[in-house]
């Protein structure tokens, strides 16, 4: 997956549902991440992928995602 197709990916990402996230290559501890009431941030000048829960901001790697589960 590269970074606009998971931009796609999680443009259906509005505050309302919960994001889970697995990775790889990283360390067994960090292996899951739980965005609750994700929010896709809209493309910024950097490009990087950022998806907010309102209170911090994450930027996700594309080429670290194994899949993604998004709540309905």
């Amino acid at each position: 997956m590269n970074q606009s197709q998971l931009r796609q990916a999680l443009n259906e990402l509005n505050g309302e549902r919960n994001a889970h996230f697995a990775l790889t290559g990283m360390h067994e501890s960090a292996t899951n991440l739980t965005i609750p009431k994700a929010m896709l941030i809209p493309e910024e000048t950097d490009k990087l992928v950022k998806v907010t829960d309102g209170q911090s901001v994450y930027i996700i790697e594309a080429e670290r995602i194994a899949y993604i589960r998004i709540g309905l």
